[in-house]
C-alpha cells in the first residue's frame, strides 16, 4: 500500500516515470533527491491557487508502513522519514514565500470593503505587510459617492479596528510601500486617529534617515499633500530629498506625482524652479509612456504652476493627447482643453479628433465639457462647424442641463466666431425661453455679454432690449462700484446703435446718454481690432503712389458712430477724391478697411462677428466699405501689383470713384 501511495504522489514528475521508482530514491544520494524535489515543487507550488496550497503529504508518511506482502518499509527513524520531512519543510517554506503573495492578489480582486474582511476572517494570522495591504483595499473599494470616509459599520467592525491597531503598533516592521500604502488608506479614515500619528511618527523616522525610495518619496509626498496641504515641513523635506534623486531613475508615474506635489504648493513655484525645469526638460523623453489621465495631470500642473516657458513640453503633450481623445474621461478631457487655452497652443490634428469626438458623443455631452469646447474654440478662433453644429443640438434638447454661465459660454462663441448653426431659429427660440423664464438667475454682465453676443450675428435681442436699457438693470450693472465699467458701456452703446440701425421697429426705452461712449477701440477688450501696422504701411504706401500724395485720404479715423476706420477717402458729389482737410461739399466717404488674420476665424477666411458688424453698421450708416483682406494683399509680389490691385478696389467699373 505504501508503494502505491507513494507512487501515485510521484507519478507526475519525469524522473520518477520509471517502473523503478523506489529503486532509484534508494540508489540516488539523499541530498540529489532532495534537489530534483525542491525544484519540481517550487514551480509546482508557485502554480497553485492559496486554497491549494493548504494541501500536505498525507500523514501515513510519518508511520510505519507495511505493504501488501508483509515486507516492512523504511520505519520513522530510517532515512527514508527524514527525505519525507525535508519535504514537509520545504512546502512550509514555499507556502511562506508565496502565500502571502497569492493573497494579495486575492485582495486585488474584491469589489467591496465586506468582501475583504470575509476572507480575512478566514485567516489563522494576517502578518503585517497583509494587514498594510488590506486596509488599503478597504479603503480603495470602500469610497462612496460624495463621501470623504467609510461607513460607520466598516470603522466599527472588529476585523477592520484589528487591522488598524496591528498597523499602529507594529509600523517600524512596514516595509517602505506597506507603510506608505497604510498612510494612503487613511484618507478614508478619521484623520484624528492615533494610527495615523503613529505612521507618521514612522514615515519622519525613515525620511530623516534617507531610507525611503524615489517611488516611495512620491507616494508620501502626494499623502502629505492630502493630509497637510503645501505647509507640511515634513513634506518640504520630501520635495529636498526628491531633488537629490536621479530624474532618470524615476517612473513615469513618479513623474507625474512629482508634477502634483508641486502643484499644491504654487506659491513656493519660484524656490523650486530649478528643480521644476530639471522635471520640464526630462518629461520631454517620457511623454509617449503616459496614460491619457497622466497627461491631463502634467497638463494642469503647468498651469496651476505658470509654467509658460515649458511650452516644447506642452506642445509635446498637445501631439500625444490627440490619440488619446476617446478615452479621457469628461474631467480630463476639461483640463486638457483649459491648458491648451491657458498656453494659447491649438492643433489642427487635436480640433479634427475633438470634432469627431464632440459628433460622436453630440447629446450626451456633459455640460461643463461642452461649455469649455467652446470657450476653447472661442479663444483660439477656431471656427469648426461640426462643434458649433453638434453643441447647438445638444443645448436645444438638454438645455436645463446647463447653468447660466454654462449657456452663456456655450452661446457667446457664435457670436464671436460669425456663425449661425442650421437650428438656428430653434437654437435662439430655446435661449429666448430660457432666459425669459429664468431672466435674473444670470448676472448682470453675463448677460449682457450673452445678448450682445446675438445681436453680432443678426440675433437681435429685441424682447430684452427695453430691460437691459432700463435704469434698473444699469443699477444692477454698475453694482457696488462707482461707475460702469468701460466695456459694458461700449456693449451697451453698440447695441444701442443696433437697435437704431436694424430694428426700426423697437420703440422701447432707449439708452441713457451719459451710458454712451465715443470710441469702440480701447486698449483692452474692444469691440474693434486694432489695424495690423504691417499691413497698413504696405496699403499706405501703396496709396500714396496711386492717389500722388499722403493729402488724399486718412488714417485710423474715428468716426462720430465710435467706430474707426483704417483708411478714409472723401469723394464729392462727381465721385472725385476730395483732400482729407475738406469738410465742405464731401458727398460719399470710402472706408477702407485692412483686415487682418487677427481679424478673421483662425486659418480661415470668415470674418469675426465684430468685424462683420462694424462693416454692416458702416454700410447702414452710408460708407462704401472697401474691403482689403490680408489673404489678398499676401498674393501681391511687387509694388506694382499692389498699386494695381488697389486701383481694381477703389476704381472699379461700377464704383463712383475717380482717380
Amino acid at each position: 500500500m505504501a508503494l502505491i501511495t507513494l507512487r501515485r504522489n510521484f507519478c507526475h514528475m519525469s524522473d520518477f516515470w520509471i517502473p523503478g521508482a523506489v529503486a532509484a530514491l534508494k540508489i540516488h544520494p539523499a541530498n540529489h533527491v532532495q534537489k530534483v524535489v525542491k525544484d519540481r515543487l517550487r514551480v509546482w507550488f508557485c502554480s497553485l491557487q492559496p486554497e491549494l496550497l493548504r494541501v500536505r503529504f498525507h500523514h501515513s508518511y510519518c508511520k510505519n508502513f507495511h505493504s501488501e506482502n508483509g515486507n516492512d518499509l523504511h520505519p520513522a527513524a530510517e532515512p527514508w522519514f527524514s527525505q519525507v520531512q525535508e519535504w514537509n519543510q520545504l512546502e512550509q517554506g514555499l507556502k511562506n514565500e508565496d502565500e502571502e503573495t497569492l493573497y494579495r492578489r486575492r485582495l486585488n480582486s474584491f469589489l467591496s470593503p465586506e468582501e475583504v474582511l470575509s476572507f480575512l476572517s478566514t485567516l489563522d494570522t494576517v502578518p503585517i505587510s497583509l494587514a498594510s495591504a488590506a486596509l488599503h483595499r478597504i479603503c480603495e473599494v470602500g469610497k462612496r459617492d460624495g463621501e470623504q470616509r467609510l461607513p460607520q459599520g466598516i470603522l466599527e467592525n472588529s476585523i477592520f479596528q484589528a487591522l488598524c491597531l496591528q498597523c499602529e503598533r507594529d509600523p517600524s516592521h512596514l516595509t517602505n510601500a506597506g507603510l506608505v500604502m497604510a498612510l494612503q488608506s487613511l484618507v478614508m479614515v478619521p484623520v484624528e486617529s492615533s494610527l495615523m500619528l503613529s505612521l507618521m511618527a514612522e514615515c519622519q523616522s525613515r525620511l530623516r534617515r534617507g531610507s525611503l525610495e524615489a517611488h516611495h518619496l512620491c507616494l508620501l509626498g502626494e499623502t502629505l499633500v492630502r493630509f497637510q496641504g503645501s505647509g507640511s515641513e515634513t513634506l518640504e523635506l520630501v520635495i529636498c530629498q526628491l531633488q537629490s534623486e536621479n530624474l532618470e531613475t524615476f517612473a513615469p508615474e513618479d513623474i507625474v506625482a512629482i508634477y502634483r506635489i508641486l502643484q499644491a504648493c504654487p506659491e513656493k513655484v519660484d524656490q523650486h524652479q530649478t528643480f521644476l525645469n530639471s522635471v520640464n526638460s526630462f518629461s520631454l523623453s517620457i511623454v509617449s509612456y503616459l496614460s491619457p489621465k497622466s497627461i491631463s495631470h502634467v497638463l494642469a500642473a503647468l498651469v496651476a504652476l505658470d509654467q509658460t516657458h515649458a511650452l516644447p513640453l506642452v506642445i509635446k503633450l498637445g501631439k500625444y493627447a490627440v490619440r488619446c481623445i476617446p478615452r479621457f474621461t469628461n474631467e480630463e478631457l476639461r483640463k486638457v482643453l483649459e491648458a491648451f487655452v491657458y498656453f494659447g497652443h491649438s492643433d489642427r490634428f487635436f480640433t479634427e479628433a475633438l470634432e469627431q469626438h464632440v459628433a460622436a458623443l453630440c447629446l450626451s455631452l456633459d455640460p461643463e465639457v461642452t461649455s469649455t469646447v467652446m470657450e476653447y474654440c472661442s479663444r483660439k478662433r477656431i471656427l469648426s462647424k461640426p462643434i458649433l453644429d453638434a453643441v447647438a443640438e445638444t443645448f436645444v434638447f438638454q438645455s436645463e442641463k446647463f447653468s447660466p454661465s454654462q449657456i452663456s459660454e456655450l452661446i457667446e462663441p457664435f457670436g464671436k466666431l460669425n456663425y449661425l448653426p442650421p437650428n438656428a431659429p430653434a437654437l435662439f427660440r430655446k435661449l429666448e425661453s430660457v432666459l425669459f423664464a429664468h431672466f435674473h438667475h444670470f448676472p448682470p454682465k453675463m448677460l449682457l455679454r450673452l445678448l450682445h453676443s446675438c445681436s453680432l450675428i443678426e440675433c437681435h435681442p429685441v424682447n430684452f432690449m427695453s430691460k437691459i436699457f432700463s435704469p434698473f438693470f444699469l443699477q444692477r450693472l454698475q453694482g457696488k462700484e462707482s461707475y460702469l465699467d468701460r466695456v459694458s458701456l461700449a456693449q451697451l452703446t453698440q447695441l444701442f446703435m443696433t437697435s437704431v440701425l436694424e430694428c426700426a421697429f423697437y420703440k422701447g426705452p432707449k439708452l441713457l446718454p451719459q451710458c454712451h461712449v465715443t470710441s469702440f477701440l480701447t486698449p483692452c477688450c474692444s469691440l474693434e481690432t486694432p489695424v495690423d501696422l504691417h499691413l497698413y504701411k504696405s496699403v499706405v504706401i501703396g496709396l500714396i503712389d496711386l492717389l500722388g500724395s499722403r493729402l488724399y485720404f486718412a488714417s485710423k479715423v474715428l468716426t462720430p458712430y465710435c467706430y474707426t476706420i483704417d483708411v478714409e477717402i472723401k469723394l464729392d458729389e462727381d465721385g472725385f477724391v476730395l483732400p482729407f482737410t475738406v469738410d465742405e461739399d464731401v458727398h460719399k466717404r470710402v472706408a477702407l478697411c485692412i483686415d487682418g488674420p487677427q481679424r478673421f476665424c483662425s486659418t480661415s477666411k470668415h470674418l469675426l462677428g465684430r468685424e462683420a458688424t462694424k462693416q454692416r453698421h458702416l454700410r447702414l450708416l452710408g460708407y462704401q466699405v472697401v474691403q482689403v483682406p490680408y489673404h489678398e494683399l499676401e498674393l501681391l509680389t511687387s509694388r506694382f501689383e499692389l498699386v494695381e490691385y488697389l486701383q481694381r478696389k477703389l476704381f472699379s467699373q461700377n464704383s463712383p470713384v475717380h482717380w
